[in-house]
């Protein structure tokens, strides 16, 4: 009765070292795949005077087929700490204070290629 008691006691420290194992190997899974994910990730810098879009949200549950999900321009007023920002809207004068993920720069004097007019004919019917 004692050997197999001896015998159970070291099957369980076994078996507690197996679990720390495990546990020690996702924790450094976790980790790395943690780090790859933040090299992924595009920082975004906002700064006191530029303009920014926001992402609507509410559009993201029922999109339209060509309506756009950033709303704006907004003007950044204040940057803080941990990604949070503060936008004022031009037209209304309210303050709201945002998640910096949900704000994209707004790049206002954008020149795409020239394009060159066709005037188009009516028809003749013969």
């Amino acid at each position: 009765m004692d050997e197999a008691g001896g015998q159970r006691k070291l099957e369980l420290q076994e078996l507690e070292e197996i679990r720390n194992d495990a546990y020690e190997n996702s924790k450094i899974y976790k980790e790395k795949a943690k780090a790859f994910h933040n090299r992924i990730i595009s920082r975004k810098e906002f700064n006191i005077g530029q303009k920014v879009l926001l992402f609507h949200s509410k559009l993201k549950l029922f999109p339209g087929k060509l309506r756009s999900r950033w709303i704006g321009p907004f003007i950044v007023t204040n940057v803080f700490p941990h990604g949070a920002v503060e936008i004022k809207s031009p037209t209304t004068q309210k303050v709201f204070k945002v998640n910096g993920h949900r704000l994209k720069p707004f790049y206002e004097d954008f020149q795409g290629p020239s394009m060159e007019r066709i005037q188009l004919m009516e028809p003749t019917i013969t």
